[in-house]
């Protein structure tokens, strides 16, 4: 039995229109078509799908049970090609996000309320880009978008700007290296380093400074949030190394400073990671213009 949404539709339009003439008008097919096409459907399915002689033509009891499941698909088919037509022109779509920068979920959501609100129909999600490989991911089609600063070049892969930042010396007021212009690797030798939970490799005052000069903080404390990792400096419990917009987000006195790293400071690049043939879709090109307004905002803060 091979049915298609063709006879589907054929049998809704006859319980509705009450006759074959209106719904071969409704179907825009002649009335010996629509006929033939009934009979081709009974002789499938082996059973009478109409009442013959009755006037309005009505359905059998099988015919009833194919109307049933008419009723059922062509919404949901309507509902798919709509979706589809929404894809198409770029109106919907599902941009799942993976996040490589812990701090930056704070600064992230802002720009998500606003994605949201000019975007409904797309289905957006957030996945901690640390707690996996979220570039290999992207790749993969697991996650739509990689919020990093750590590119690694590929042909399939774009990598479009969003803002610079500047990895600081976060340091109590009263603490001996507050009284230094910049600090260095060497600095670090005998101090409790305060980071976030990531692993070292991924973190900035690593990555880009202390692995480079072998050289390892006496302790490392991790903290899930921003403001406790302040609270632990301003009272001599450590150090840190936090960007520099996100201390200017938070901060709430004048018990810690802030220093560069090395003499001529250190600057690093956000991106939005996007596969190359979804970089250029309509809500995939706000979502990074509404990023890069509110990283202005943030750098003015």
């Amino acid at each position: 039995m091979h049915i298609e949404f063709r006879h589907l539709r054929t049998i809704k339009a006859i319980h509705d229109t009450g006759g074959l003439a209106k719904a071969a008008d409704q179907l825009n097919i002649t009335q010996s078509a629509l006929s033939h096409q009934i009979k081709g459907i009974e002789d499938q399915a082996g059973v009478e799908l109409f009442v013959r002689r009755s006037k309005p033509l009505k359905l059998s009891a099988a015919g009833m049970k194919m109307l049933a499941a008419a009723e059922e698909i062509l919404p949901r088919v309507a509902a798919l090609e709509t979706e589809f037509s929404g894809l198409i022109a770029g109106s919907a779509g599902r941009l799942h996000i993976a996040i490589e920068c812990h701090a930056c979920f704070e600064w992230l959501f802002p720009v998500l309320e606003q994605f949201r609100k000019a975007w409904p129909e797309v289905d957006v999600d957030i996945r901690p880009g640390l707690a996996f490989d979220a570039l290999p991911a992207l790749r993969k089609e697991e996650v739509d978008l990689v919020v990093t600063s750590d590119p690694e070049p590929s042909p399939d892969t774009d990598y479009t700007p969003l803002f610079d930042y500047e990895p600081v010396f976060v340091a109590s007021s009263t603490h001996p290296l507050a009284q230094k212009d910049f600090v260095e690797a060497a600095d670090f030798r005998g101090e409790t380093l305060i980071t976030y939970p990531v692993e070292p490799a991924r973190l900035d005052v690593f990555s880009q400074l202390l692995t480079p000069a072998r050289i390892e903080p006496a302790a490392v404390r991790q903290v899930e949030l921003t403001a406790v990792i302040l609270l632990l400096v301003a009272s001599n419990r450590g150090v840190a190394v936090l960007p520099d917009w996100v201390v200017r987000q938070v901060r709430y006195n004048s018990d810690y400073v802030t220093r560069p790293l090395t003499a001529d400071g250190i600057t690093r690049r956000l991106y939005a990671a996007t596969r190359s043939d979804e970089t250029s879709l309509p809500f995939m090109a706000h979502l990074t213009r509404l990023a890069r307004q509110e990283a202005v905002k943030l750098q003015r803060h």
